[in-house]
């Protein structure tokens, strides 16, 4: 069977030995998508990432696809208008990763709008969505104790419920599924590739990269240059020499992943003692909670105590629990720096809680340069569909310019594969840990690809076990992960490809013999050197602060 170095050396050859129409620089959901569309279109695409795809921004999400009813106290209605129908588009498309859930909001008595004000918020939400959604509800606090008893109404003046999505798996696992796309259709993505700089010389691109895994350099050659750096935009630019009219502003977002809250599967939304949005996200046998919402000053960001002691206070404050949550809860943190769009000119001072998540596509015609600053998992399509028409104009021939690049395959095959997996009785087979069924689980992960897994399921019982107690992830799909996901290092597997370390504590999982399987088939004679690099950290809150490096993502 090929490995995972073999497909990556792949790619990475070909990096340095072929000329390319498009080199993207950054991995994140923006790279990604833009990989996907442009590959899916016919151009010849090569996307290279300083650290693992999705290793940064892309992967400190909440997991939500929402289309920003923040945004309308702020009266930005074409914004909410374009993500709530790019959140369609999306439940449209990925039926089986992306699905409607319910948030219910409980309003204070001191808060600053009162619970018919929103409520009528929820309505226009709704209409500017289309209506695809259920529709929203108004609750009195006593019908929210009795809806959701875990939600202190102590104080409440009533709140509303009303629909939006949110992925099923984790939102790196959503990224990768973007370049798994672009690599099937003719891509060269590879991460751990750092870009050191390029030029534009005889109306093309000369970048210089260094793989990061061997400290080799070399050079690569494309026509255009998309840089989708993530936080790392303004950084690269100044390493090639753009201008540009935009520039980022960095809010640092946290959330705890602690154990289960409410067997409830919608998402509970407060307003935090400052006022801002506070959520209790469902995540599979475990509950994700946050986020902060800080200013800070450069793309690198660490969690705080501080920041850890404002969600535990607020979450305590709202929530009726036998025993208040602590620090000895977290099972996992997220720290993730949102770049925020503002154009060049703009105070670094101004009040950053009222800016968007929108997108901004910066094009420098004469150079043939693309950045793209800002962004969120709900716009991606849109990312990906701009910056198709972008680098058509600046003359790249997109020989399949009406193929569909995104979405899953075509329903029938589906169904065949629900057909097979009713024939072998792989649902009773379903370990009691798992949340769903096994036949819609390895649909939703791995589409067309599962019907490998299920042969190799049939072939041998052993492959549809659990690999590590209390992760939902089977030991036979090992071998697709060995073959087809560029794993370089253990936390690339365990954050990234699959979200075991956010449900799994540290301990448990440095002790689980199913770990150290992974690590043998995944790294070979490096299985050592891997797993101490990992767990080389110290146990506890400090491990779980864990620091947005600039080795992940594209920074320079």
């Amino acid at each position: 069977m090929p490995t995972a170095g073999s497909l990556r050396q792949r790619n990475r050859d070909r990096l340095e030995h072929e000329a390319f129409d498009v080199l993207i620089i950054g991995g994140g959901i923006n790279g990604a998508a833009a990989a996907a569309a442009l590959a899916g279109k016919g151009a010849k695409v090569a996307l290279i990432d300083r650290g693992d795809f999705a290793g940064s921004t892309s992967m400190q999400s909440s997991n939500l696809i929402w289309g920003g009813i923040k945004y309308l106290e702020s009266n930005d209605f074409s914004l909410v208008r374009r993500l709530c129908k790019s959140r369609n588009r999306l439940l449209k498309s990925y039926p089986s990763t992306v699905g409607e859930i319910r948030f219910l909001t409980t309003i204070g008595t001191r808060f600053r709008y009162r619970p018919g004000y929103l409520y009528a918020g929820t309505w226009l939400y709704w209409l500017m969505g289309n209506g695809v959604t259920r529709t929203p509800r108004l609750f009195s606090a006593r019908q929210i104790k009795r809806l959701e008893p875990v939600i202190n109404a102590e104080g409440a003046a009533g709140g509303c419920e009303y629909s939006d999505a949110y992925l099923h798996d984790n939102d790196a696992r959503f990224v990768f599924d973007f370049i798994r796309r672009a690599l099937d259709n003719g891509a060269a993505a590879v991460n751990y590739i750092a870009s050191e700089g390029a030029e534009y010389i005889d109306r093309g691109w000369v970048a210089q990269a260094r793989d990061l895994t061997d400290n080799a350099t070399f050079s690569l050659r494309a026509n255009v240059m998309i840089n989708a750096a993530g936080p790392w935009v303004d950084r690269h630019n100044t390493l090639t020499g753009q201008q540009t009219a935009y520039h980022h502003l960095y809010s640092k977002g946290v959330h705890l992943i602690v154990p289960q809250l409410t067997a409830a599967r919608r998402v509970l939304a407060f307003f935090a003692d400052d006022g801002r949005l506070f959520f209790v996200i469902p995540m599979g046998n475990r509950t994700c909670i946050g986020t902060t919402d800080t200013h800070i000053a450069t793309p690198e960001a660490e969690i705080t105590r501080d920041d850890v002691d404002f969600v535990l206070d607020n979450i305590n404050q709202r929530l009726n629990l036998a025993t208040p949550l602590t620090r000895a809860d977290i099972i996992a943190t997220r720290c993730g720096v949102r770049p925020l769009a503002v154009k060049a000119e703009t105070d670094d001072q101004r009040d950053f809680l009222q800016l968007s998540r929108k997108h901004v596509i910066d094009i420098h015609t004469a150079q043939a340069h693309l950045s793209i600053f800002g962004g969120k998992l709900t716009d991606c399509l849109n990312v990906g569909d701009e910056v198709t028409r972008a680098v058509q104009a600046l003359g790249v021939a997109l020989p399949q310019a009406a193929a569909r690049w995104y979405g899953e395959p075509a329903k029938r095959v589906k169904r065949a594969l629900m057909r097979k997996a009713w024939r072998t009785g792989l649902d009773a087979l379903t370990p009691a840990c798992f949340t769903e069924p096994l036949s819609q689980r390895l649909w939703r992960r791995y589409a067309d690809r599962a019907f490998e897994l299920l042969e190799r399921i049939e072939q041998d019982p052993r492959a549809a076990e659990p690999l590590i107690d209390g992760a939902e992830y089977l030991r036979g799909e090992l071998d697709l992960a060995c073959r087809d996901e560029m794993i370089v290092r253990l936390e690339d597997f365990l954050r990234r490809r699959t979200r075991i370390s956010l449900m799994v504590p540290h301990a448990a999982l440095r002790d689980s013999p199913g770990l150290w399987e992974a690590c043998q088939r995944l790294f070979g004679e490096r299985a050592q050197a891997r797993f101490d690099e990992y767990f080389s950290r110290p146990p506890g809150i400090a491990d779980q602060c864990e620091r947005t490096r600039p080795t992940a993502s594209s920074q320079p």
